[in-house]
């Protein structure tokens, strides 16, 4: 992702309500990265399986790292990144920019 001009600032941060794969800065904005692999040729994309009940974990686990941060002003996304892999071997990745906002009741900025 660093050819798309994204600044790499965390993997894996852990908080009490859940996990976020990969935190990036991209210019004034945090894009917070859910990263899906999947079996090429399934009936679904890895996508699909970031349900609302996921989203919900992600939106909280943002708003802990937001504070761990000290509340920067700065704008949130929340990224998806799926692998397709065939035999264990990556085939594609493909890379979904913005692809849910912050789950409600809970907003930032």
């Amino acid at each position: 992702m660093r050819g798309l001009g994204l600044k790499f600032l965390a993997r894996n941060f852990r908080s009490d309500r859940g996990e976020i794969d990969l935190v990036f800065r991209d210019g004034d904005c945090l894009a917070f990265v859910e990263v899906k692999a999947r079996t090429a040729g399934g009936w679904t994309r890895p996508a699909a399986a970031v349900n609302a009940g996921k989203r919900r974990r992600l939106s909280q686990t943002a708003l802990d790292y937001l504070r761990a941060i000290k509340n920067p002003p700065v704008k949130i996304r929340f990224d998806i990144v799926e692998v397709l892999l065939r035999d264990g071997v990556v085939t594609e990745i493909r890379h979904l920019p913005n692809t849910f906002p912050m789950a409600r009741p809970h907003r930032y900025g």
